[in-house]
């Protein structure tokens, strides 16, 4: 099976065929086949996928310079952690006394 690794740029292939240059997520999920790209957060089939044509080796950076990508793994990092929290908290109600305003006749 293709794999596309980590980082590689790509370029995703959408529905109405518009082309789209973006990069890698995560690699490829060999039990699903999909791949994590960075455009709207998908995972797409492989048939969606290319590489980029400007890539000339394996470890071709998505962006210009190597602090930026070092600014973009730690922000994954960071909103992985975040995304693997509970997401639903639990609720406690907040109990207000009630005031007597007018007595009934």
């Amino acid at each position: 099976m293709k794999r596309f690794e980590e980082n590689a740029s790509v370029v995703y292939t959408d529905n109405e065929g518009r082309q789209i240059d973006t990069f890698v997520i995560f690699a490829t999920d060999a039990v699903t086949g999909l791949t994590h790209i960075n455009h709207e957060n998908l995972q797409v089939p492989l048939d969606r996928l290319r590489l980029h044509e400007k890539t000339v080796t394996r470890y071709h950076l998505p962006i210009a310079d190597a602090f930026s990508f070092e600014i973009f793994r730690k922000l994954r990092d960071k909103y992985a952690a975040l995304d693997s929290r509970v997401k639903q908290e639990i609720l406690k109600p907040e109990l207000a006394p009630l005031t007597l305003l007018a007595k009934a006749s």
